[in-house]
């Protein structure tokens, strides 16, 4: 992105305040001056005479069962929640710019699930799930549902209403006995441990940054 929106989204300057302090040489991208235009990602190193720029950090956390979501770092907080019985991804930060972009529900990310139930599932399951379901007067959105076995299933949501999946389910009368979050957008839980964190940089931290930052 150009440098002056990129100073923006740091709530460094606004954009016409990174353009003036871009003619007045006090920016430069991976210690060499930057110009008017100049292009970066999260990847370079941006500094700005007299100003101290935050280091944002993003975590993938492996949330267990039986927990209630919290950070285990200090400094961080949580994107979001999973309810005590459930485990699998959070994303923890120290960013408060992205908290709206991702939890406010007038935009749309793609968060997945693995979920096991107690009960076989019924023939229409797959397609009243996709279709959107009435839970307490509130018909859900379009979903994305994957049958893996009798018992086993995967969805995509691009909402997030408190208890959505178990109230769904109960609605269609299947009780759930797991509930597994793996991926919130770009980001994958993989093979992260329970209670377990890893670093999101690089390209993956880029990708995820464009998503959210970048919205209308």
């Amino acid at each position: 992105m150009r440098i002056n929106k990129y100073l923006a989204l740091k709530k460094i300057s606004t954009r016409r305040g990174a353009d003036e302090l871009v003619k007045e040489k006090k920016v430069s991208i991976n210690g060499k001056l930057a110009i008017l235009g100049s292009q970066v990602n999260e990847k370079d190193v941006v500094e700005v005479k007299g100003a101290k720029q935050k280091k944002y950090l993003y975590f993938a956390y492996n949330k267990p069962i039986g927990i209630e979501t919290t950070s285990p770092r200090e400094g961080l907080f949580p994107l979001g929640r999973l309810d005590k019985n459930s485990h699998g991804l959070l994303i923890l930060t120290n960013d408060g710019r992205i908290t709206d972009q991702l939890l406010n529900p007038k935009y749309f990310h793609e968060k997945e699930y693995v979920v096991k139930t107690s009960n076989k599932l019924r023939s229409n399951f797959k397609q009243k799930m996709e279709n959107g379901v009435n839970i307490e007067g509130y018909i859900t959105k379009k979903s994305f549902v994957t049958i893996i076995n009798d018992f086993i299933f995967r969805i995509i949501l691009t909402e997030g209403k408190k208890h959505q999946i178990r109230r769904m389910c109960s609605s269609l009368f299947q009780e759930i006995a797991d509930l597994k979050r793996e991926r919130i957008m770009n980001i994958k839980l993989g093979n992260l441990k329970p209670n377990a964190l890893r670093e999101i940089k690089g390209e993956e931290l880029t990708t995820f940054l464009d998503q959210v930052l970048h919205q209308s």
